[in-house]
């Protein structure tokens, strides 16, 4: 049962994920968009990443910057 409290020890360590921007790394810009249907469904199950499409200057790959939202109260 130790492996139990170590992995719920390990979990409550993990900082949630906010909202988040997504950026293309080539050119900044926040006008992406995922390239086929077929790529947006396997991601959740980590059988393939997602493939984005800038289309301010027409990078295409999986890699995207992220940046997080700030909160305001």
């Amino acid at each position: 049962m130790d492996i139990f409290r170590d992995l719920l020890e390990v979990l409550s360590r993990v900082k949630r994920k906010g909202q988040t921007a997504k950026l293309c790394p080539r050119c900044g810009s926040s006008k992406l968009k995922i390239t086929s249907g077929l790529d947006a469904y396997p991601h959740m199950l980590g059988i393939t990443p997602l493939r984005y499409l800038c289309k301010n200057c027409g990078y295409h790959g999986s890699i995207v910057m992220e940046i997080e939202e700030e909160k305001t109260d």
